[in-house]
């Protein structure tokens, strides 16, 4: 077994030797280029490299494309303006150093193109490197242009290479989740993201609308990610951080403005937003609209849309698209219609199962907070709620009932579900009628909570408990249900069984026996005696 071990190192000595050497010739031919332009056509070999078959020899190839083009933009030795044919140019009358700049920008464009390509490589490593390469070069065309400015720019940014960019990393084949979340490091700088904005905002109407609007699930989530991973700035101070330095008038560059940021903004999400989603992506989404997107739009009133559409699907999206009404409705004094309908067939017995309940309580619990809602509006609720506890967990139980008794202590006037006189004991039909949609119709008022009296028995003590708070008077305060919102159950059973536990010891009988074990010789005597007595 030695010897093959040892082959087994060799062979990747010699791997790595060869990978090394090439790496380092990569780097001489690279120093000839710079030293002399009569080595131009070496760079045949860096670019034949960059097309290799070998994960390690691409990533050398990708380093020595970087540090000569990168050096050729610091010199200015790349042809500026619209480049001319090569044929043409080098055959022409031109002089031998634009034909060697136009000669190399030929080069750099062929490199580019290499680059994006390898944005889609199988091996990440290729992938990085490439990203890392062309936005060092977008860095570098921003201090020295490859385009001619115009008089009335300003500012130069190389939009192509982030454009390019942009398409390669919204995939419609591959997941791109990794190589966007080593993107995001170049979303930091305040330009690169405005222009990264506008073209995703480019990018998803050309693409979705070539597919009429049908559901393209790789593509919509590598957009989803790309424009998830955007995080804003709130105030025009906080636009520090460009690529591009600033000089002469920065309020005269759009990129600089914290408005134009909130339109691009804007437009992105809405112009993605108008189509077909895939089902999981609703979730994502909703999640993170609260926080992460209605605070930064112009007129977030435009995702009405939007969120209606969402509400209407039913299940956990309906939940989570309560957060983004919730913002509308209380700060942008949207009118909805119907709202507390929908908020009431949303209660079922599957609310206490999913993933976002304890948002969904949280939420219901501020909608039904204020003091004028109507009391038939609020007996439904009540109601309705009880009726769900029946079949709720524990957990959900401890969330119900303290949640149902702040109902009451905020409209006494419901105290009437509480106490319903009845002539004989015998048990009555409910007038309640579950399966109504309309809560004004329902007819809870004429119902009583029943449902709680009944929870007195449950097998868990904790609810039994907190059921048993209807037979007293509801003290004025409210109670906090703001800690029971995330209780599961194993930290309620792990709640149980760090209950202290009573360490007195229990008495067996009045008088303790002392002897009985210990110098029982005399005891078991007289006893004998007795016995033989009898």
């Amino acid at each position: 077994m030695a010897p093959s071990k040892k082959r087994n190192v060799n062979s990747r000595n010699t791997s790595e030797n060869v990978s090394k050497a090439a790496k380092l010739d990569l780097e001489g031919i690279v120093d000839r280029i710079l030293e002399s332009r009569k080595h131009a056509n070496d760079i045949f070999d860096v670019l034949e490299s960059l097309q290799s078959e070998k994960e390690r020899d691409v990533v050398s190839a990708v380093d020595a494309c970087c540090r000569l083009f990168s050096t050729l933009l610091e010199r200015k030795e790349l042809f500026v303006g619209k480049l001319p044919a090569e044929d043409e140019a080098l055959s022409g009358e031109s002089s031998a150093e634009d034909k060697c700049r136009i000669f190399m920008g030929h080069r750099y464009n062929a490199c580019v193109e290499i680059l994006l390509e390898h944005l889609n490589h199988e091996q990440f490593a290729v992938k990085e490197s490439a990203l890392c390469c062309l936005m060092k070069f977008a860095a570098g065309q921003v201090q020295h242009p490859l385009e001619d400015l115009e008089w009335s720019e300003h500012h130069s940014f190389p939009r192509g290479i982030i454009l390019a960019v942009v398409e390669n990393l919204t995939s419609k084949t591959t997941d791109n989740t990794l190589l966007i979340s080593r993107f995001q490091e170049f979303l930091e700088m305040d330009d690169v993201r405005y222009y990264v904005m506008s073209a995703l905002r480019e990018s998803v109407g050309k693409v979705m609308e070539k597919n009429k609007g049908t559901l393209l699930p790789v593509y919509q989530n590598n957009v989803f990610t790309l424009m998830s991973s955007i995080s804003m700035p709130s105030q025009q101070s906080e636009l520090t951080n460009f690529m591009v330095k600033l000089e002469g008038k920065p309020e005269d560059w759009r990129a600089a403005k914290l408005n134009n940021h909130k339109r691009a903004f804007e437009k992105m999400w809405l112009g993605f937003l108008k189509y077909k989603l895939p089902s999981n992506m609703y979730k994502k989404l909703l999640v993170i609209l609260h926080d992460s997107i209605l605070p930064h739009m112009s007129k977030p009133a435009l995702m009405i849309d939007f969120l209606t559409a969402a509400y209407e699907v039913g299940g956990a999206i309906s939940l989570l698209a309560l957060n983004g009404l919730f913002v509308l409705i209380h700060q942008h004094n949207l009118d909805y219609p119907d709202f507390y309908k929908k908020l009431y067939n949303l209660l079922e017995p599957t609310v206490f199962h999913v993933k976002y309940r304890a948002r969904f309580f949280h939420l219901a619990n501020l909608f039904l907070s204020s003091s004028h809602l109507p009391l038939y509006l609020v007996a439904a609720f009540t109601k309705r709620l009880a009726r769900l506890a029946l079949t709720a967990p524990p957990t959900g139980l401890l969330i119900v009932l303290p949640f149902i008794y702040n109902l009451i202590r905020r409209h006494p006037s419901c105290r009437v579900l509480l106490h319903k006189p009845s002539t004989e004991d015998e048990p009555v039909e409910d007038p309640y009628l579950m399966d109504e949609e309309d809560p004004a119709q329902c007819r809870a008022l004429e119902s009583s909570l029943w449902e709680i009296k009944t929870l007195q028995k449950h097998y868990h003590p904790d609810v039994a408990k907190a059921a048993m708070m209807i037979n007293t008077p509801l003290s004025e305060q409210e109670e906090d249900i703001s800690e029971l919102l995330e209780l599961t159950t194993y930290e309620l059973m792990e709640r149980d069984l760090k209950k202290p536990q009573d360490k007195k010891s229990i008495p067996l009988e009045f008088e303790t026996a002392t002897q009985l074990l210990k110098g029982g010789g005399d005891v078991l005597a007289h006893h004998f005696c007795l016995v033989s007595d009898e």
